[in-house]
């Protein structure tokens, strides 16, 4: 065995692939399988998101409706019904704060909690929350519970 004759071990390296641009001899010298001119053919060429070669892009042949407010208020809704399954569950004692509806991943760190009226509650519970629905307000009271806006 010498240098002439090596050759890896069988079954352990697959087809090697085009060795593209290594000089005419190889077949694929030249313009390296890239055709002739044009942006594709150049060094650092990178088609920018929804580039349609020129043509009108769909993102701005649609056309545009609505209008986003950029002061909205986002809140995150928790039902009654939800607050009557973590009592019924013994998840909450007679208080559902903050931080009882973060425990138990019902809310994100960062949100504001509104308490919607779908649902019966059974639970005599003092809730706080940033915003209630009438319903849900009338409904936590009747149920001789207390609804306090943080």
């Amino acid at each position: 065995m010498d240098l002439s004759n090596l050759k890896p071990a069988e079954g352990s390296v697959k087809n090697q692939g085009k060795r593209i641009g290594r000089g005419q001899g190889s077949g694929k010298g030249g313009t390296a399988t890239r055709g002739h001119k044009g942006a594709k053919s150049r060094s650092g060429y990178s088609k920018k998101v929804g580039f349609e070669g020129g043509q009108m892009p769909l993102q701005r042949r649609v056309p545009k409706f609505g209008f986003t407010n950029i002061n909205r208020v986002e809140y995150q809704g928790i039902n009654l019904d939800t607050l009557q399954q973590l009592a019924d569950d013994k998840k909450v004692g007679d208080t559902v704060d903050f931080e009882t509806l973060f425990a138990n991943r019902l809310i994100g760190k960062n949100d504001l909690v509104k308490i919607l009226g779908r649902g019966e509650l059974k639970a005599k519970l003092k809730v706080s929350a940033h915003k209630f629905t009438a319903s849900a307000k009338a409904a936590i009271e009747a149920a001789g519970g207390e609804a306090v806006t943080l």
